[in-house]
């Protein structure tokens, strides 16, 4: 609310400024930093009243959609105004400097009056917390401007304003409280000087950003910045009891100055006086420093006195000091005595300066820590003092500096509200148990000691002993601080870009360490030490830099974190460096050099340590509730009776030492032994008893366990048909009620993980938050059930609730197991089990809610879903990028055309089918959710930063669009004939429509070339679409060319737009390493060539006509593997624009430049080779090698598919293995080209289509690494497989032949020429060999042929059935010989140079060639006929007539081959003779079949009885029906004859010229 009322006041400023000259431009700023929209609604499942719940939502999402809209127009307001900040800035601080003029002029006329609320002490505690972030932001401003970087400048002058104008009016209120006039003036001066000199700064800054590298105006911006710092201390220095510390730091240093002397006086007093002086005046100083500690927490006047006095105690301290140095007897003794007082001297300062810092700004971070730090320091140099100067009873001495610390400490546990150190509790527990061991035998040893009278030993184990009771009480008091503040009623501390705690106590140590490193008395161990300290926490910062950087969204606090870890580590080796010589030689020249190498690592912490302590970086701070407050005080107490008691304790056996006879005395010590250790007991067990998130755990496991049991009552009430309905709610409020806690225990899941790993003290506070969702749960959800009239449904719902509410148990055992200990690491994987199943459980039970949701209209979980995602488009720090820019532009652009198709759909849904419209809305809020996350790591890698913010904005107004599109789909879907709703959803649709275009172009201009290779990266995905649907088309015969075109009038289209496709893929590759433009016009020029390529070939295709079909598939395969080659080319294209040359991207755009050559290649040889019958088999089948040679690289990538299968699709898939692996080894058999089309065809769909079912099903989520790993590994060998045998089918019939070739290739030794594969006279050959292969296959099979048994018949018939087949055999022998005949006289034309291996005329030989294989194709086909037709006569089923035909077919083929053969033959070769007499064999063999056949056929015919009937009409009858018969035949017979002759005019046709002369 008051968020709400600042903004509202800011931008009702309009002109001018406000409250002081804050300018509407920071005003805009501010209003923005306010504006933290949540859609999470974490309370409302909380609130049991319904109405209230409802209204409380209602607002809650009004009041985000109005803040998003809010913040919209505030950037726009600031992309106006921001540049004008700076001068903004300057007014605001010269409008300061003037108000603080007027103020003064009041104060000396007294007319300075406080304003209402105004005390002294709250306006002091102000300027003093102000003064800090004052010099956080400068620190900024100077880095900035350092930087050149004019927007961030911007930023940090308007908060130095900021932070100036509250300092102006603290001070103000300081002057105007005061009763001391010169006080307040001085306050009004000094406030005044820190304006003139922010004016100045900001002013050089300015000028900076003008010359950023200028050395000069940066060294007058640093002198100008040490000015106003120095401007301010005066200021702070001006607040009450500041002065009093002063006075008393002053007073420290006049009175050390004392030890400076070269000699001092000898002492004046007996030595037991002077050292019963020092003990004195120690106990007093020692009773001071913790007065001082105390008087912090009071008034200011509380601390002026209380410094005052500890002034005082030093003075008499120091005095006492330097009377026991001048007892020392030698100049050595006297130099360490000196020595000590010194570092006294310094602690003492050390302690007021933490004083007074810390009443000036209570709040900051580890403040109180270091205030106790410095009063432990304090009493340990008086402690060193006290052991070196006195000469008490030995254990004495020891008694006295325990008692000293143990006061001390006792501090600690006063009020334990911040970390005392960087412990963990289980840490604490560790060190507590450790301690107490110690303590244990420490204090045997005390006892022991005291009674033997072994007193050295005895002050040793006192020594002990005080050590380890000082670690008892800092474990117990980080023990208790984290108990209070893992306490739920506590408000749990957030995590800031860095931890100040963290630097503040880095810083402080590194100073003792140097200070340690430079002292003239530290031995080489602590040097060794002091070094080891340094090198410790210099590491952690420059660690806690990185970590910073990268999270941060602020380019300047990225680089000033990466600048000032560089120095703190340069620094840092310097030192070491310097170290390394002392060590060597402590000689009084390392020491120095030693000494002047610590200032710059001091320096460079120091500056680290204020740019950190900025606002913008630092963490929340946890407050610990009065319930924590109570929950801490066992420990408390505990530790604090430990520490009274060990006083009392030492006390006792102080006076035991001496006089250890003393019956009495012993008894009292026993006393204090016993509480002891019943504390230290107490302690322990309170410390475990209060173990952060443990009772919470048990607390929300018992809620969890009612839950449980109420869901499943609401089940068997269910299952029993009796389960009540709710009547006081509407199922949409149940349903909304459900979605909303169902979300918020999906939210918490992750984080109770994180915490049960390793952050105890967040635990109790996240396992309570999940315990209070699940009663609302269970109403819900058994509400929901009530209302559902489908028992299905109903146990479904009731079954995922439980579901849940079980995961969640086993979630909260698994986290109350791991405690939040990180070094419980046996519990890890059982809480990221638990977690898993815990997601699993909330998606089920979401993906049901939001079916039910869609199908009733409810969109408010969708809208809730879009407002989340857009919330997190404004988190500061995105995740670390996995990937570049490009990458995440791809997946923007991806969903956002999915999102403007759905938008499409919703158009045309809302005026067919209303009731689909909530799966599209529940699609859109899908997408958006993906597209909101992709396109804010867009924005994050995007450069420059314009364009990433352009990009956010965009996707976030693509948002409020689909928002709006979503809730009007529900609108409509609660009444579908509204015209009025749909005319409103049909205008959204276009705006999302418009907005997605809006989002596109701000990709562009992120890279404009990247974009265009996404544009055409889709156009070619369409092109492969459509081919896809052009090959079912030509596979079912129905692609028929438009008018009689032929393929010939398209092929040079097709070969002339293939050229202008290799072109454009070289200026895209080139494109990759140019200009964006250049890439933008290659990507596009080659999506439009490509597309009119694919239209030329199927229109070629087409050509083809329906009858071929196979040939048709084979050209659009080509075309279609040219358009995938394109495809993943722009895509490795977009991967490697403006990579280096040696960058993997490269090398993959190299892979995919020489597949696409590779597939354009195949396709030119595929359209030549379509119009040759003798090739395109081959050449098909030698595409579909390559083809599947690609699949199989990508199947074996790395990539994961987008989408999982069942392992029963990739079964099913290896089906159509099975019959492509059956129909290549037919293929491979028959030899005929038409196979090999069809067997490269099935065999291209069946591998690809199993490589990616094998894939998607091996990376299905229920599918183990091993398994997937095997299916991996056997669908490569499947394919490997396959592939060997289609090279088997490509290169069978060829074998021979090309032994051949290859014998006649080689110069003196086999020839002279490489024969070409495509010869027409090679193919002759192979034709020839195939057609021998086949009839020896058919022979073969002859022999293994038997007469049917027909036991009834005469032994003739059987006679004749042998002779048939006898007849058959020799027939296939002799076909066979005929066939190796001709091609052994093609190798002799070839070889007399009658027909060359490489033709002179390849039309004329190629005729020729033509001829010889149709004739050789002729023989085999009809030897097989042959064949298949005695087979089936011997069997039974064929007439004797069939086999007569096929047996004049193989004489009339072979005649056709000794034709062809004839025509270039030498007549009187040696292979023409045995041409001839195989031919000759042939006939004999058909005509003897034929005679015997008809002989068979005659024979029947006699041997068939005819039995006349008798009677008339029977025997008419009989008669007329063989007249019918006789006539049918001879009808049949004249019909069989036209046919034939029609079949040889055809075939006439086709024969080549010399067949047709020979003939004639």
């Amino acid at each position: 609310g008051t968020s709400g009322w600042y903004v509202l006041e800011v931008f009702a400023a309009g002109r001018g400024s406000w409250l002081g000259g804050i300018p509407v431009c920071a005003g805009v700023m501010r209003a923005n930093c306010t504006l933290s929209p949540s859609s999470n609604l974490s309370a409302v499942p909380t609130v049991s009243d319904q109405a209230a719940a409802m209204q409380l939502s209602q607002c809650a999402k009004n009041l985000a959609t109005s803040l998003a809209e809010l913040r919209t127009a505030s950037q726009k307001a600031h992309e106006a105004c921001g540049p004008m900040e700076i001068d903004s800035a300057l007014n605001t601080v010269q409008t300061l400097k003037n108000e603080l003029q007027d103020a003064k002029m009041a104060a000396v006329e007294s007319q300075l009056k406080p304003l209402p609320g105004e005390t002294l002490e709250k306006c002091a505690q102000d300027l003093g917390s102000t003064s800090k972030a004052v010099g956080s932001s400068m620190a900024q401003l100077l880095t900035c401007a350092a930087q050149g970087n004019e927007h961030y400048t911007g930023v940090a002058a308007r908060e130095t304003a900021q932070a100036l104008k509250t300092l102006a009016q603290a001070a103000r209120g300081v002057a105007a409280s005061t009763t001391d006039p010169a006080a307040a003036h001085a306050m009004l001066d000094s406030a005044r000087d820190v304006m003139e000199g922010s004016a100045m700064l900001i002013q050089e800054a300015k000028q900076a950003l003008i010359a950023p590298g200028d050395a000069e105006s940066q060294q007058r911006l640093a002198q100008v910045a040490k000015a106003v710092s120095h401007s301010l201390n005066n200021c702070v220095n001006c607040l009450p009891g500041q002065k009093d510390v002063d006075v008393a730091l002053k007073s420290i240093g006049e009175s050390s100055k004392k030890l400076l002397v070269d000699s001092l006086p000898p002492s004046t007093k007996p030595f037991q006086e002077a050292q019963s002086e020092l003990n004195q005046a120690a106990a007093d100083l020692n009773q001071s420093a913790g007065e001082v500690v105390h008087a912090t927490r009071g008034q200011s006047g509380e601390l002026a006195a209380a410094s005052g006095k500890f002034s005082d105690d030093f003075d008499e301290f120091l005095d006492a000091g330097i009377e026991m140095a001048g007892q020392a007897q030698t100049k050595e003794d006297q130099i360490q005595v000196i020595g000590n007082l010194k570092n006294i001297s310094m602690a003492s300062s050390k302690l007021l300066l933490a004083a007074k810092s810390l009443s000036v700004d209570p709040g900051a971070p580890n403040a109180k820590n270091l205030l106790a730090a410095a009063a432990r320091a304090v009493t340990e140099s008086i402690n060193q003092l006290i052991t070196l100067c006195t000469q008490q009873a030995p254990g004495q001495k020891e008694c006295d500096n325990a008692l000293r610390e143990l006061e001390t400490v006792k501090g600690m546990l006063d009020n334990p509200n911040e970390p005392v150190s960087d412990l963990s509790y289980f840490d604490c527990i560790e060190s507590v148990m450790e301690n107490s061991k110690v303590l244990g035998e420490s204090m045997a040893g005390i006892s022991q000691n005291a009674k033997t009278g072994d007193l050295p030993a005895f002050g040793e184990c006192v020594g002990i002993a005080s050590k380890a009771l000082c670690g008892l009480t800092e474990a117990a008091a980080q023990a208790a601080y984290l108990v209070g503040i893992s306490d739920p009623n506590s408000q749990a501390g957030h995590q800031g870009l860095v931890d100040p705690i963290q630097f503040a106590r880095a810083n402080q140590a590194i100073q003792m360490a140097c200070q340690n490193l430079v002292d003239p008395g530290s031995s080489p161990s602590q040097v060794l030490s002091a070094a080891t300290i340094v090198a410790k926490h210099t590491s952690a910062l420059c660690n806690a830099c990185r970590i910073a950087s990268s999270k941060t969204a602020n380019p300047v606090a990225k680089r000033h974190f990466v600048q000032s870890a560089k120095e703190v580590a340069n620094s840092t080796a310097n030192l070491v460096k310097t170290i390394k010589a002392l060590d060597g030689d402590f000689s009084e020249e390392n020491r120095s050099k030693c000494r002047m190498a610590t200032a710059p690592l001091i320096e460079a912490v120091e500056n680290l340590t204020a740019f950190a302590s900025n606002p913008e970086f630092v963490s929340i701070p946890a407050q610990i509730s009065s319930e924590g407050s109570q929950a801490q005080e066992p420990i408390l107490v505990s530790a604090k009776t430990m520490l009274e008691s060990s006083s009392y304790l030492i006390r006792t056996a102080r006076s035991l030492a001496i006089n250890p006879k003393d019956p009495p005395t012993w008894s009292v010590l026993a006393g204090h032994s016993h509480t002891v250790s019943d504390s230290i007991k107490s302690l322990i067990t309170s410390i475990r008893d209060k173990a952060p998130g443990q009772r919470e755990c048990d607390y929300s496991i018992d809620g969890i366990n009612r839950c449980i049991r109420d869901i499943e009552q609401a089940s068997l009430a269910a299952v029993s048909q009796s389960l009540a309905t709710r009547d006081d709610i509407s199922v949409e409020a149940l349903q909304e009620q459900l979605t909303s806690v169902v979300q918020e225990i999906g939210h918490l899941i992750d984080p109770i993980a994180t915490a049960a790993r390793g952050e105890a003290a967040q635990l109790g506070h996240k396992v309570t938050q999940l315990a209070s969702y699940f009663e609302p749960l269970i109403l819900a959800a058994v509400g929901v059930a009530s209302k559902i009239l489908d028992h299905q449904q109903q146990m479904t719902v009731l079954d995922q609730t439980k579901t849940l509410a079980e995961s969640a148990l086993q979630m909260l055992y698994a986290a109350k197991e791991g405690g939040g200990n990180p070094k419980a690491q046996h519990t890890h994987d059982a809480i990221t089990e638990a977690a898993q199943l815990m997601k699993e459980a909330v998606d089920d039970i979401m993906v049901t809610l939001n079916e039910a949701a869609s199908e009733v209209g409810l969109v408010g979980g969708m809208v809730d879903a879009i407002a989340e995602a857009m919330s997190k488009l404004d988190e500061g720090t995105p995740p670390e990028p996995k990937g570049t820019f490009v990458d995440y532009q791809t997946t923007v652009v991806k969903y956002s055309k999915a999102i403007a198709v759905t938008a499409q759909e919703m158009m045309t849904k809302s005026v067919t089918n209303p009731e689909e419209l909530g799966g599209l809305a529940s699609q859109m809020t899908s997408d958006y959710g993906h597209l909101a996350f992709q396109g804010q790591m867009a924005a994050a890698t995007a450069e420059p930063e314009e364009i990433g913010f352009q990009i956010r904005t965009r996707v976030q107004d693509l948002g409020h669009g689909c928002i709006f599109l979503v809730q009007k789909a529900g609108a409509l879907q609660v009444c579908p004939t509204d015209s009025y709703t749909k005319r409103e959803l049909i205008e959204c649709a276009r705006a999302v429509t418009e907005k997605v275009s809006l989002v596109l172009s701000a990709l562009q201009a992120g890279n404009k070339g990247t974009q265009a290779c996404i544009t055409a990266a889709t156009a070619v995905s369409g092109i492969i679409a459509d081919l896809d649907t052009t090959i079912m088309f030509a596979t079912a015969g129905t692609l028929n060319a438009e008018n009689s075109e032929t393929f010939a009038d398209h092929r040079e289209n097709i070969l002339k737009t293939a050229k202008a496709l290799v072109e454009d893929t070289k200026l895209l590759v080139s494109g990759a390493a140019s200009t964006p433009d250049k890439l933008a016009q290659a990507a596009q020029s080659s999506a439009a060539t490509i597309t009119q390529l694919a239209e030329v070939v199927k229109l070629g295709a087409a050509s083809l006509g329906s009858d071929d079909p196979e040939t048709q598939v084979v050209l659009i395969n080509a075309i279609k593997d040219v358009a995938k080659a394109l495809s993943d080319l722009i895509s490795a294209t977009k991967g490697a624009a403006s990579k280096p040359a040696d960058d993997p991207s490269m090398y993959q755009l190299k892979g995919a430049a020489k597949v696409m050559v590779t597939n354009v290649t195949s396709l030119l040889k595929t359209v030549k080779a379509v119009e040759d019958e003798a090739t395109r088999g081959t050449r098909a089948l030698e595409a579909t090698i390559e083809c599947i040679k690609q699949e199989l690289t990508l199947f074996q990538s790395k990539d994961v598919p987008e989408k999982t299968s069942s392992p029963e699709e990739s079964i099913r898939m290896t089906k159509g293995i099975t019959m492509a692996t059956t129909k290549a080894v037919a293929a491979g058999n028959s030899c005929r080209q038409e196979d090999v089309i069809a067997t490269a065809n099935l065999s291209r769909k069946a591998v690809s289509d199993m490589l990616t079912a094998c894939k998607q099903a091996s990376f299905h989520p229920d599918v183990s690494d091993e398994v997937r790993t095997r299916a991996l590994r056997f669908g490569t060998e499947c394919t490997l497989g396959y592939l060997d045998l289609l090279e088997h089918v490509l290169v069978l019939p060829w074998l021979i032949g090309t032994i051949y070739q290859e014998s006649l290739s080689f110069g003196l030794i086999l020839g002279t020429e490489w024969v070409d594969p495509e010869d027409p006279t090679v193919i002759a050959e192979t034709e020839l060999l195939g057609a021998a292969a086949s009839i020896e296959a058919a022979a073969k099979k002859l022999e293994q042929l038997k007469p049917r048994a027909k036991p009834k018949q005469a032994d003739e018939t059987l006679d004749f059935e042998e002779q048939i087949l006898e007849a058959a055999k020799s027939i296939a022998a002799a076909t066979s010989a005929l066939v190796k005949s001709a091609s052994a006289a093609q190798r002799e034309l070839v070889a007399q140079g009658k027909v060359g291996s490489i033709p002179a005329n390849a039309a004329d030989d190629g005729q020729w060639s033509q001829g010889l294989i149709s004739a050789a194709r002729m023989v085999a086909a009809a030897t097989s006929s042959l064949c298949e037709a005695a087979n089936a006569s011997v069997q039974g089923h064929a007439s004797e007539e069939k086999l007569i035909s096929s047996a004049k077919q193989v004489a009339a083929s072979t005649a056709q081959l000794l034709v062809a053969c004839k025509v270039k033959a030498d007549q009187d070769s040696e292979a023409m003779r045995r041409l001839q007499a195989a031919g000759n064999a042939v006939k004999r063999a058909s005509d003897n079949l034929v005679r015997a056949a008809q002989k068979a056929a005659f024979g029947k015919a006699d041997d068939d009885d005819v039995v006349v009937k008798t009677k008339f009409v029977g025997g008419i009858a009989q008669i007329i029906a063989a007249q019918e018969e006789m006539l049918k035949k001879e009808r049949e017979l004249e019909e069989a004859r036209k046919k034939l002759a029609q079949i040889r005019q055809q075939q006439y046709k086709f024969l080549p010229t010399e067949l047709r002369e020979d003939e004639g």
